[in-house]
Formats: C-alpha cells, structure tokens, sequence
C-alpha cells in the first residue's frame, strides 16, 4: 500500500496535484488506515497517470472523467473534439501573439502595412517626425473608420510623395513647427503650400486635393488630432483660409479672405 507521496512520485505529479484530483472526484479516495492516513493502491497509480496525461495534453478536467469511461469509439470522438479546440486555441494564441508583436513595432500596432510602409518612407525622405506623428494619429481613426478605402487613399499618398514639390513642403512644415503663430515664416509657407495646393486641383480637379469622403464630425477630430501633436499646424490652416483653402484633413476651396492676395506679408 502507498502513501499519498508514494502515489504522487510514482505518477508523476505532485501531492497537491493529487488532493485536487480528489476533489474534483477524478480520482477516488482510498479508506484511511488506523492511523488516520489514506492507503493506496497500484490500481490508483495507473488511474493517476491516466489523468495526468489526458490533462498535460491539454483535455479540461471537466472532461477526463468522461474520457477515462469511455469505450473506444467514443474515446476517439471525444478526442477528435477536444483537438478541435485545441487547434481553434492555437490559432487565437497566434493571433496574441502576432499582436504582441507589433506592440514592438511601434507605427504598425493600429495601422495597415502599407500605411506603416508610407510613414516609413516619409522618415526615408527626411520629414520631421512630428509630421510623420500627425500622419500617423490621423490615419489610425481613418483606418478603422473606412478600411475599404485605405489602398486607394495610400495609391494616391505614394503618387503624391513622388513629387519632390510636396516632399520640399513636408519638409518645410517640419521647420514650421517651431515657429510661433507669428512668425512671418508660417505666412510664407501658407503662401507656398496654397499655391502648391491650387496647381494640384487644377491639374487634377478639387478631388485630387480633397476627397476623404468622411463625416464632418469626424473630419473635425481628426484635425484636433492634427492640432493637438502640432499647434502651429492650427494657424497654418487660418492662413491657408485666408488663401482660398480650408481644412487639415479634409481639403476644400473657399473664397479667399478679402484684401488677402497670397503674400506673406498679408498673411502676417
């Protein structure tokens, strides 16, 4: 007859593994000798190491007895259902980790590759990060927002930083961010990127330029995204008012500000 650390070292497992065994009525418990101790036999070796093995392979406890009375054919059922799970747990485990993962890498946590490949390409170019953060935090609301159209907005983003036209403005807006709301240099740059913004409706109509295709409300959160990683981003835009275009997110013409004829000095 063994002790119940005699049965646990023979199968395998500890004391404690065993008590639980008991209490969850998988394992029978053995009449206690004079002593007051339980008794076991080799028989309930063999039934603990059948347990532990259905467990370590992964069957929840709530099954093992099930499984231990089972005749064959319905041995291999259950067993063909719990592997089932299994694989279903696997893959939902990957998909942790892969999330895991990309809390690591830093753009691609909330984003589609292809935005993550665009911001990368604009750090390639040189643009200040602060750019490329505004860039980012607006595109993961509009990502989640409308996933559908998120290739089409990249494809006409990648044709765009082609242009070293808009990469001299991007980088422009870099050394913008460091100038406060007066500085004559931020009515310059509004002078530069309207007329770059006017060139590009014309050449290729206001939705070129324009087309987000979004709720009003939601262009608004976007641009106090914009305004809140880059405030001088906010008197950017009231000069560009000034100059026939108004909106950060969502682009759109509008009479310019009377008296106003495009000049820094104007702008000021």
């Amino acid at each position: 007859m063994l002790t119940i650390g005699e049965l646990a070292s023979y199968a395998g497992v500890t004391v404690r593994a065993v008590r639980h065994y008991h209490a969850k009525g998988l394992l029978p418990e053995p009449e206690r000798d004079h002593s007051g101790y339980r008794r076991y036999n080799g028989g309930a070796v063999v039934e603990l190491i059948k347990i532990r093995t259905l467990a370590e392979a992964g069957v929840p406890l709530a099954r093992v007895r099930e499984l231990l009375q089972a005749d064959e054919e319905e041995f291999a059922v259950a067993v063909a259902d719990i592997d089932r799970r299994l694989r279903a747990e696997i893959r939902e485990r990957q998909r942790h980790r892969e999330r895991i993962a990309r809390l690591a890498s830093g753009d691609s946590l909330a984003l589609p590759p292809e935005v993550v490949e665009f911001l990368d390409r604009l750090r390639e170019l040189g643009v200040d990060e602060r750019i490329v953060q505004v860039e980012r935090d607006g595109w993961i609301p509009l990502a989640a927002h409308s996933p559908e159209r998120v290739s089409g907005w990249m494809a006409r983003k990648r044709e765009q930083i082609a242009d070293p036209q808009l990469i001299d403005i991007y980088l422009t807006l870099g050394h913008a961010f460091d100038r406060t709301d007066n500085d004559p240099r931020l009515a310059e740059l509004a002078d530069e990127l309207a007329a770059y913004i006017t060139q590009l409706a014309d050449e290729h109509g206001e939705d070129y330029v324009g087309d987000v295709d979004i709720e009003p409300p939601f262009a608004k959160l976007l641009d106090a995204l914009a305004f809140d990683t880059a405030p001088p981003a906010r008197r950017l835009v009231e000069l560009l008012k000034k100059r026939g275009w108004t909106g950060w997110t969502k682009l759109e013409r509008v009479e310019p500000t009377r008296g106003v004829a495009g000049t820094a000095l104007e702008g000021r």
